[in-house]
């Protein structure tokens, strides 16, 4: 799935996506260090794992979405 890199603060390393359609999505730490990221500016494009639906949705994973 791809999102849009909302929020990130580098001292927690979490942070926010927009789904295409808008809807944010907050992932954690461990979302984040799965990707092997070291950093996220806003409006970056990435590509997102996620589990769950709806309310339950949750990223598992964050990385850059490479074409």
């Amino acid at each position: 799935m791809q999102a849009t890199s909302y929020t990130y603060d580098p001292e927690t390393r979490t942070g926010s996506v927009l789904l295409d359609d808008g809807t944010p999505v907050e992932f954690d730490a461990r979302a984040f260090d799965a990707g092997g990221l070291r950093l996220l500016r806003p409006g970056q494009r990435v590509r997102i794992e996620v589990t769950g639906e709806g309310a339950d949705l949750r990223i598992t994973l964050v990385t850059l979405q490479t074409f």
